[in-house]
C-alpha cells in the first residue's frame, strides 16, 4: 500500500462515519509545499467515545494494528493513537483535539482539496499547518519543520494569510520563530 492509498482508505472511513476531521502534518505540508518522503499520515479527528468501536471496525485486524483501548484512552485524554499498516510499514497518527479557540478555528478553516484525481479530503489550512510546525520546531528543534514551512511559503506564499499566522504566533509565544522564518524565506528569494 502506498501512502496515497492509505490516505484514501482513511478518508473513506472517516467520511463513511461522518466524523469531522482534517489532514495535517507532513502530508499537508507536502501537498501545500514541496515534496519529501514521509511514512506517516497525521489526521485530527473529532472522535466521540461512542464512535470508537465503529471507528476501529473500519481497520480490519488482518491488515492493520489498532488497539481499541488506546483509542478510548486518547479520546479521554485528548491525545493521540496510531494505526499501523504492517505490510507497508506506514502509520497513521490520529490526534484527538482538545477544546480550544485555536482548534475551533482550525476546524472552521478546513479546505477541501483533491489529493487524488477522483477523491477529495478535508485538509487543514496552510496557515494552521505553519503554526503547528512552528510549535513542533519549538518543542524538538528539528530543521525539517522549518523546511516544511519554507516550502509552504514558497509554493503558496501569495495565498497565505500572514496576519492570521502572526495572531496565533503571538498568542502561542512563537513570534520570534515566525519572524526568523520570514527573514530566512525573504533572504533566499
Amino acid at each position: 500500500m502506498e501512502p496515497s492509498e492509505l490516505l484514501h482508505f482513511l478518508i473513506d472511513a472517516l467520511e463513511r462515519l461522518q466524523l469531522r476531521y482534517f489532514v495535517t502534518g507532513s502530508t499537508l505540508t507536502i501537498f501545500y509545499g514541496e515534496p519529501r518522503f514521509t511514512n506517516d499520515i497525521d489526521v485530527v479527528v473529532d472522535l466521540p467515545d461512542n464512535a470508537a468501536k465503529m471507528f476501529c471496525a473500519q481497520f480490519p485486524e488482518q491488515h492493520f494494528y489498532l488497539d481499541e483501548e488506546a483509542v478510548r484512552d486518547a479520546i479521554r485524554h485528548k491525545s493521540q493513537f496510531n494505526i499501523i499498516h504492517p505490510q507497508s510499514g506506514l502509520k497513521i497518527d490520529v490526534i484527538i483535539p482538545e477544546s480550544s479557540d485555536f482548534n475551533r478555528s482550525r476546524f472552521n478553516r478546513v479546505k477541501r482539496v483533491w489529493p487524488g484525481p477522483d477523491w477529495d479530503a478535508a485538509f487543514a489550512s496552510p496557515e494552521d499547518a505553519i503554526i503547528k510546525k512552528m510549535e513542533y520546531f519549538r518543542e524538538v528543534g528539528s530543521e525539517k519543520h522549518l523546511r516544511d514551512i519554507a516550502g509552504v511559503l514558497k509554493t503558496s506564499g501569495s495565498e497565505i494569510d500572514l496576519d492570521y499566522i502572526e495572531h496565533w504566533a503571538t498568542a502561542f509565544g512563537l513570534l520570534d520563530i515566525w519572524q526568523a522564518i520570514l527573514q530566512r524565506v525573504n533572504s533566499s528569494s
